[in-house]
């Protein structure tokens, strides 16, 4: 049985086919085979807030769970951090997702219980996906065969995007819920909200829910009259 150990719901969004890859096509091709079959027993992703680390690490845990299999996505990053008798009884799971890993270095009780649920996973096959905004030398994992088998499969460093690339990624996000973006909408977006790619999809929400309440599209004029520009 598949499930979500923590009160996180996967967006309906967080999907492989809604994610633009822009610099990161590379990253994206391999987490497509990864999430069909590796031999890969971990995957580390590492790149700035808003680059799409997220996104993947929660597209990989849909992925698994709409075939079938026993995944689990633990979001790391909130306050305060979950107790680590969560990850317990998760030693069967095919895949398992840790969003923000960087939250626990130095947390000994938590990484204690990663190394055991790592060594346990490992005799049935488990995988694991793991984030964090800075490269793995740089997260202060106390625990040296931890941060050792964390390190046992291959690295990727995700990209930022330039502008045109955002455009083209909120304009896929759209098209994902029904909307149309069009592209001098999209650019007014950029010129006057922050660009990165949480706030985007954020106030994207914002638009989504207003423009199905008003039965209106998303034009400039209505974006203005929705969100005032913040520069």
């Amino acid at each position: 049985m598949s499930q979500l150990p923590l009160p996180v719901a996967l967006p309906d969004q967080a999907r492989m086919e809604s994610f633009y890859p822009g610099p990161n096509r590379v990253v994206l091709d391999y987490m497509r085979r990864f999430s069909a079959q590796s031999d890969d027993p971990v995957v580390w992703l590492w790149g700035p807030p808003g680059s799409g680390k997220s996104h993947l690490c929660q597209a990989l845990c849909r992925a698994g769970i709409d075939r079938g299999a026993q995944c689990a996505y633990f979001a790391l990053a909130g306050q305060p951090l979950p107790p680590a008798q969560i990850v317990s009884g998760w030693d069967r799971a095919e895949l398992l997702c840790f969003d923000d890993i960087d939250r626990i270095a130095g947390n000994a009780e938590w990484e204690a219980a990663l190394f055991t649920l790592f060594n346990q996973g490992r005799e049935h096959g488990a995988r694991w996906l793991v984030t964090s905004s800075a490269p793995p030398a740089a997260v202060a994992i106390q625990l040296h065969d931890l941060r050792s088998r964390l390190n046992w499969g291959p690295v990727f460093e995700l990209g930022s995007m330039e502008d045109d690339d955002r455009l083209r990624a909120l304009q896929l996000r759209a098209s994902f819920r029904g909307l149309e973006l069009p592209e001098e909408t999209g650019r007014y977006l950029l010129a006057r909200y922050p660009r990165d790619s949480h706030s985007l999809f954020r106030l994207l929400d914002q638009l989504d829910r207003a423009s199905l309440s008003a039965q209106r599209r998303l034009t400039i004029p209505f974006v203005k009259s929705v969100v005032p520009a913040s520069r």
